[in-house]
């Protein structure tokens, strides 16, 4: 019997995986009042809020993946706001800028994690506003026991915070110190926010579906549209040393409405794997999946090897080549060429047994790629940074952080399901509104202030995103939801998890506890936008024959903590016995599944 660090849990009622203990129990208990997988998830992502603000927020965004009883037929709730009218590539020049920076108001985009939650709340959940954020509001009026990371990035930004961003010093560092690990911490503002929005719903009567636009409208165009409007004027320094105003206005806020879209999906194995369209990097799962089976080699499909993994991180090293070049909002894609057989084949074929140091993006229907500047000259390598493996963000003195977030998959009885995760509007990423109890995000750090490019800034195009929930269907129906944290590394970290579960059959937990890798050789999504060629990060619980033979190939064989890459999250649901599965990670020891 394989010892795993938590039991896969199966029962035939509900199941819940997310990225915080308090988020999974909140959520469990909304299907044990008798609601559905998505009042659930809406739960869960308003406590992660409160209770993982390093690594989410209400300033933030969500993309999810939704299947429901009547129609398993997967859908994309982009939650995903795009850049703000007044975010132009000139603007950002005129400033002296190369780079959007990586921390402060200047790069946040228009906040879509809670219009989303809503209208997910409104179409296809049960409950009401007032009970589905109870758990919430109450975690962040009575407060709740901070996880260590939490204190650990507020002191990491203590002189940002005292020096330059006041109305955060006034929330996190009270009486002039970080908060403690396990310290009770409340948010009041943020209480009164939600309860605000709640009130808001109950003044347009008694209709669950009004009260939920009225909550919307407030948000979008009332008191939050008006403090964030105010806010934004102000100028507070942000990851160029200097100090600039935002550009988020209440009209951006007006003009934003989550979104319904058709996903991306791959047929594989037996599977159909949906996720998010080219405006993110969930298609680079899929490529890279296509590709591992134009190798027409069993052996690459087993992350356990060296020669599985080498085969896994030179198909993701392509498939992010890929991203750079042609993913982003707006732009013309060549998706069906992108993920075709032809073009799989062509690319499978640039996999041999040394690995590329090289960035190689492809010609689908013979297009000429097109790569930044500063990627074509290679103009930042090796930047310095405090960690560059770990699985949770890294946050330096100045704010800048290299970005993470959070995960919720659920399942219910009636088998609706939902992968989605919730990230951005980070404590650290710009100065807190204090009316709100939030900061907005720094999104925006993921366009190239350079024209012509697949991901070039323009207002009302949005960010080409890492968030990459993923859901998988057999036979028609939702088998399979799941999903990290992790940035860039989010999809190269699912890509054995789906290896090791649907193709060597492994449980959801023993899938989830294997070592983790992951290639550093891709232009990063977040300021200063670096990139290692040749370097593949392992845990070091990895066997010391594997690590040579990686070293054989040709990799730089870098080493993380045994348990530090990744957060994955997922559940499951056997159409044909009704029998539900979960598993949650245990690296960082805050995630957790729950269900029965």
């Amino acid at each position: 019997m394989t010892f795993t660090t938590r039991p896969t849990l199966r029962g035939t009622f509900g199941m819940v995986s997310s990225t915080h203990w308090l988020a999974s129990q909140a959520a469990m208990g909304m299907l044990e009042r008798g609601g559905n997988a998505f009042d659930a998830a809406v739960t869960a992502g308003f406590v992660l809020h409160v209770v993982e603000p390093h690594l989410n927020g209400p300033g933030g965004e969500v993309p999810a993946i939704v299947a429901t009883a009547e129609d398993p037929t997967p859908k994309v709730l982009c939650g995903q706001g795009p850049a703000p009218a007044g975010a132009t590539i000139a603007h950002f020049r005129s400033l002296g800028m190369d780079l959007i920076p990586g921390a402060g108001p200047l790069a946040a985009a228009v906040p879509g994690a809670v219009d989303a939650w809503l209208l997910l709340l409104r179409e296809h959940g049960t409950l009401t506003l007032a009970e589905v954020l109870e758990p919430a509001i109450d975690y962040a009026e009575v407060g709740h026991p901070l996880v260590g990371r939490v204190v650990d990035t507020v002191t990491a930004v203590r002189s940002l915070f005292e020096e330059h961003w006041p109305t955060s010093a006034q929330l996190w560092l009270r009486d002039g110190r970080p908060p403690t690990a396990g310290e009770r911490f409340a948010n009041p503002a943020y209480a009164r926010t939600l309860r605000r929005l709640v009130q808001a719903g109950q003044a347009a009567g008694s209709d669950r579906e009004a009260q939920i636009e009225a909550a919307r409208r407030a948000w979008g165009t009332g008191f939050v549209a008006d403090e964030v409007d105010r806010f934004s004027r102000r100028p507070f320094q942000d990851s160029s040393g200097r100090s600039h105003a935002g550009l988020v206005t209440g009209d951006d806020l007006a003009a934003y409405s989550a979104t319904w879209e058709e996903p991306v999906t791959l047929d594989w194995h037996g599977y159909s794997v949906a996720k998010t369209s080219f405006w993110g990097q969930g298609p680079v799962l899929l490529e890279t999946l296509s590709v591992l089976d134009a190798l027409d080699d069993p052996g690459a499909y087993d992350p356990a090897t060296a020669a599985g993994i080498h085969a896994q991180v030179e198909a993701l090293k392509l498939a992010f080549a890929d991203r750079e070049a042609w993913y982003g909002d707006g732009a013309d894609v060549p998706a069906k060429a992108l993920l075709s057989r032809e073009y799989a084949r062509e690319r499978a074929a640039l996999i041999g047994d040394r690995a590329s140091w090289e960035l190689r993006p492809g010609r689908p229907d013979g297009a000429q790629p097109r790569l930044p500047a500063q990627v074509r000259s290679g103009a930042v390598r090796n930047a310095d940074r405090s960690d560059a493996t770990t699985g949770e963000p890294t946050v330096q003195s100045d704010g800048v952080t290299r970005g993470d977030t959070c995960h919720v998959d659920v399942v219910d009885r009636w088998g609706n399901m939902i992968s989605a995760t919730p990230s951005g509007g980070w404590l650290q990423s710009s100065p807190t509104i204090p009316e709100l109890g939030f900061p907005l995000g720094t999104r925006l750090q993921m366009f190239w202030l350079e024209e012509g490019l697949a991901s070039s800034l323009a207002p009302g195009r949005r960010p080409r995103t890492t968030l990459s929930p993923t859901m998988v269907h057999r036979d028609g129906q939702p088998v399979l939801a799941c999903g990290t944290p992790g940035g860039d590394q989010q999809d190269q970290w699912q890509v054995p998890f789906l290896l090791r579960h649907l193709v060597g059959g492994q449980t959801l937990q023993e899938a989830i506890d294997a070592p983790a890798f992951h290639t550093a050789g891709l232009p990063e999504s977040f300021y200063p936008r670096d990139m290692e060629p040749g370097v593949l990060v392992v845990e070091d619980r990895l066997d010391e024959a594997t690590v040579a033979a990686l070293r054989a190939y040709g990799h730089e064989v870098r080493f993380s903590d045994a348990w530090s890459l990744g957060r994955l999250c997922a559940v499951s649901r056997d159409p044909a016995t009704g029998v539900l599965a979960a598993g949650a990670n245990p690296r960082g020891m805050q995630g957790y599944a729950c269900g029965r």
